[in-house]
Protein backbone atom coordinates (compact mmCIF):
# COMPACT_ATOMS: atom_id res chain seq x y z
CA UNK A 1 0.00 0.00 0.00
CA UNK A 2 1.34 3.41 -0.92
CA UNK A 3 1.15 5.96 1.89
CA UNK A 4 0.66 9.51 0.68
CA UNK A 5 2.66 12.38 2.13
CA UNK A 6 -0.29 13.93 4.03
CA UNK A 7 -1.06 10.53 5.58
CA UNK A 8 2.61 10.06 6.47
CA UNK A 9 2.54 13.42 8.22
CA UNK A 10 -0.56 12.49 10.18
CA UNK A 11 0.91 9.14 11.27
CA UNK A 12 4.13 10.86 12.32
CA UNK A 13 2.22 13.39 14.43
CA UNK A 14 0.21 10.63 16.11
CA UNK A 15 3.40 8.72 16.96
CA UNK A 16 4.92 11.84 18.50
CA UNK A 17 1.81 12.42 20.60
CA UNK A 18 1.81 8.81 21.82
CA UNK A 19 5.51 8.82 22.69
CA UNK A 20 5.32 12.22 24.35
CA UNK A 21 2.35 11.12 26.39
CA UNK A 22 4.10 7.94 27.48
CA UNK A 23 7.04 9.91 28.86
CA UNK A 24 4.97 12.83 30.13
CA UNK A 25 2.68 10.82 32.40
CA UNK A 26 5.35 9.53 34.81
CA UNK A 27 7.11 12.86 34.79
CA UNK A 28 4.04 14.82 35.79
CA UNK A 29 3.13 12.22 38.40
CA UNK A 30 6.51 12.60 40.09
CA UNK A 31 7.82 16.05 39.33
CA UNK A 32 5.23 18.41 37.91
CA UNK A 33 3.50 20.35 40.67
CA UNK A 34 0.14 20.09 38.92
CA UNK A 35 0.42 16.34 38.42
CA UNK A 36 1.75 15.77 41.92
CA UNK A 37 -1.12 17.66 43.51
CA UNK A 38 -3.65 15.78 41.42
CA UNK A 39 -2.40 12.29 42.23
CA UNK A 40 -1.69 12.90 45.89
CA UNK A 41 -4.79 14.88 46.74
CA UNK A 42 -7.01 12.09 45.47
CA UNK A 43 -5.53 9.56 47.91
CA UNK A 44 -5.66 12.13 50.71
CA UNK A 45 -9.43 12.54 50.34
CA UNK A 46 -9.78 9.31 52.30
CA UNK A 47 -9.04 11.14 55.55
CA UNK A 48 -8.31 14.84 54.99
CA UNK A 49 -5.68 14.50 57.73
CA UNK A 50 -3.06 16.32 55.67
CA UNK A 51 -5.45 19.24 55.25
CA UNK A 52 -5.93 19.50 59.03
CA UNK A 53 -2.17 19.31 59.64
CA UNK A 54 -1.52 22.02 57.05
CA UNK A 55 -4.12 24.30 58.63
CA UNK A 56 -2.85 23.82 62.16
CA UNK A 57 0.83 24.30 61.34
CA UNK A 58 0.12 26.90 58.63
CA UNK A 59 1.98 25.17 55.84
CA UNK A 60 0.81 24.35 52.29
CA UNK A 61 -1.21 21.14 52.14
CA UNK A 62 0.84 20.02 49.15
CA UNK A 63 3.97 20.13 51.34
CA UNK A 64 2.34 17.89 53.94
CA UNK A 65 1.22 15.38 51.31
CA UNK A 66 4.65 15.23 49.68
CA UNK A 67 6.23 14.53 53.08
CA UNK A 68 3.81 11.67 53.58
CA UNK A 69 4.67 10.29 50.16
CA UNK A 70 8.36 10.32 51.09
CA UNK A 71 7.70 7.65 53.70
CA UNK A 72 6.52 9.44 56.84
CA UNK A 73 3.48 7.80 58.41
CA UNK A 74 0.33 9.92 58.63
CA UNK A 75 0.28 9.91 62.43
CA UNK A 76 3.88 11.16 62.39
CA UNK A 77 3.24 14.15 60.13
CA UNK A 78 2.45 16.50 63.05
CA UNK A 79 5.70 15.43 64.74
CA UNK A 80 7.74 16.59 61.73
CA UNK A 81 6.28 20.09 61.89
CA UNK A 82 6.26 20.21 65.69
CA UNK A 83 10.02 19.60 65.87
CA UNK A 84 10.86 21.68 62.80
CA UNK A 85 9.03 24.69 64.24
CA UNK A 86 10.83 24.49 67.57
CA UNK A 87 14.20 23.70 66.01
CA UNK A 88 13.69 26.52 63.48
CA UNK A 89 14.77 24.34 60.60
CA UNK A 90 13.13 23.16 57.40
CA UNK A 91 10.88 20.09 57.74
CA UNK A 92 13.14 18.50 55.12
CA UNK A 93 15.99 18.43 57.67
CA UNK A 94 13.80 16.54 60.13
CA UNK A 95 12.57 14.12 57.46
CA UNK A 96 16.08 13.24 56.29
CA UNK A 97 17.15 12.47 59.85
CA UNK A 98 14.04 10.38 60.47
CA UNK A 99 14.43 8.40 57.26
CA UNK A 100 18.09 7.83 58.18
CA UNK A 101 16.98 5.88 61.24
CA UNK A 102 17.01 8.46 64.04
CA UNK A 103 14.32 8.16 66.72
CA UNK A 104 12.09 11.18 67.39
CA UNK A 105 13.78 11.61 70.76
CA UNK A 106 17.25 11.57 69.16
CA UNK A 107 16.17 14.19 66.64
CA UNK A 108 14.68 16.36 69.38
CA UNK A 109 17.79 16.20 71.55
CA UNK A 110 19.99 16.93 68.53
CA UNK A 111 18.31 20.33 68.31
CA UNK A 112 18.30 20.90 72.06
CA UNK A 113 14.60 20.11 72.44
CA UNK A 114 13.95 18.32 75.71
CA UNK A 115 11.11 15.94 76.62
CA UNK A 116 9.38 18.69 78.62
CA UNK A 117 8.03 20.27 75.40
CA UNK A 118 5.93 17.19 74.71
CA UNK A 119 4.05 17.35 78.00
CA UNK A 120 0.37 18.24 77.64
CA UNK A 121 -1.34 19.30 80.89
CA UNK A 122 -4.52 17.35 81.66
CA UNK A 123 -7.06 17.92 84.39
CA UNK A 124 -7.32 14.25 85.27
CA UNK A 125 -4.88 13.44 88.05
CA UNK A 126 -4.61 9.77 87.09
CA UNK A 127 -4.07 8.38 83.59
CA UNK A 128 -4.07 4.62 83.60
CA UNK A 129 -3.33 2.21 80.78
CA UNK A 130 -2.05 2.56 77.23
CA UNK A 131 -1.19 4.45 75.24
CA UNK A 132 -0.72 7.46 77.54
CA UNK A 133 -0.15 5.77 80.89
CA UNK A 134 3.53 5.08 80.23
CA UNK A 135 4.35 8.56 78.92
CA UNK A 136 2.61 10.36 81.77
CA UNK A 137 4.15 7.87 84.16
CA UNK A 138 7.57 9.26 83.20
CA UNK A 139 6.49 12.83 83.96
CA UNK A 140 4.97 11.72 87.24
CA UNK A 141 8.08 9.79 88.24
CA UNK A 142 10.47 12.74 87.94
CA UNK A 143 10.12 16.23 89.43
CA UNK A 144 9.75 18.92 86.78
CA UNK A 145 13.35 20.12 87.10
CA UNK A 146 14.51 16.61 86.17
CA UNK A 147 12.25 16.07 83.18
CA UNK A 148 15.31 16.40 80.97
CA UNK A 149 16.22 12.88 82.12
CA UNK A 150 13.09 11.37 80.59
CA UNK A 151 13.50 9.34 77.42
CA UNK A 152 10.29 9.03 75.45
CA UNK A 153 10.00 6.40 72.74
CA UNK A 154 8.59 7.03 69.27
CA UNK A 155 5.05 6.02 70.22
CA UNK A 156 5.07 8.33 73.24
CA UNK A 157 6.11 11.32 71.15
CA UNK A 158 3.63 10.57 68.35
CA UNK A 159 0.80 10.21 70.88
CA UNK A 160 1.68 13.37 72.79
CA UNK A 161 2.17 15.57 69.73
CA UNK A 162 -1.10 14.40 68.22
CA UNK A 163 -2.84 14.87 71.57
CA UNK A 164 -1.87 18.54 71.50
CA UNK A 165 -2.67 18.88 67.79
CA UNK A 166 -6.15 17.31 67.87
CA UNK A 167 -7.08 19.00 71.15
CA UNK A 168 -6.09 22.49 70.05
CA UNK A 169 -7.23 22.19 66.44
CA UNK A 170 -10.75 21.10 67.36
CA UNK A 171 -10.94 22.98 70.65
CA UNK A 172 -11.66 19.94 72.82
CA UNK A 173 -10.15 19.00 76.22
CA UNK A 174 -7.09 16.73 76.03
CA UNK A 175 -8.80 14.05 78.13
CA UNK A 176 -11.38 13.56 75.37
CA UNK A 177 -8.61 12.79 72.89
CA UNK A 178 -7.01 10.45 75.42
CA UNK A 179 -10.32 8.63 75.81
CA UNK A 180 -10.74 8.18 72.05
CA UNK A 181 -7.17 6.97 71.72
CA UNK A 182 -7.67 4.49 74.57
CA UNK A 183 -10.61 3.10 72.58
CA UNK A 184 -8.15 2.23 69.83
CA UNK A 185 -8.94 5.06 67.42
CA UNK A 186 -6.15 6.29 65.18
CA UNK A 187 -5.61 10.03 64.98
CA UNK A 188 -6.58 9.97 61.31
CA UNK A 189 -9.94 8.50 62.30
CA UNK A 190 -10.37 11.01 65.14
CA UNK A 191 -9.70 13.86 62.74
CA UNK A 192 -12.28 12.54 60.27
CA UNK A 193 -14.96 12.03 62.93
CA UNK A 194 -14.38 15.40 64.58
CA UNK A 195 -14.37 17.14 61.21
CA UNK A 196 -17.70 15.52 60.31
CA UNK A 197 -19.14 16.39 63.71
CA UNK A 198 -18.06 20.00 63.28
CA UNK A 199 -19.65 20.05 59.82
CA UNK A 200 -22.96 18.70 61.13
CA UNK A 201 -22.95 21.24 63.94
CA UNK A 202 -22.43 24.05 61.44
CA UNK A 203 -25.25 22.78 59.23
CA UNK A 204 -27.63 22.60 62.18
CA UNK A 205 -26.60 26.09 63.25
CA UNK A 206 -27.16 27.47 59.75
CA UNK A 207 -30.56 25.78 59.54
CA UNK A 208 -31.48 27.30 62.90
CA UNK A 209 -30.61 30.75 61.61
CA UNK A 210 -32.70 30.15 58.51
CA UNK A 211 -35.74 29.13 60.54
CA UNK A 212 -35.32 32.17 62.73
CA UNK A 213 -35.41 34.47 59.72
CA UNK A 214 -38.53 32.74 58.40
CA UNK A 215 -40.49 33.62 61.54
CA UNK A 216 -39.51 37.27 61.46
Amino acid sequence: MIVTSPLKGLIFKLMILILTGAFLIPLTANHSSAGYEFNLSISDKESGFSFSVSNYYRVPEREVIIIRERGIEEDELPVVFFIAKRARVSPDVIIRMRLSGYSWMDISLHFGIGPEVYYVPVKETVIVGPPYGKAYGHYKKYPRHRWHMIRLDDDDIVNLVNLRFISEYYGIPPHEVIKMRAEGKRFVVMDKELKEKKGRHKEEKDKGKGKGKGHE
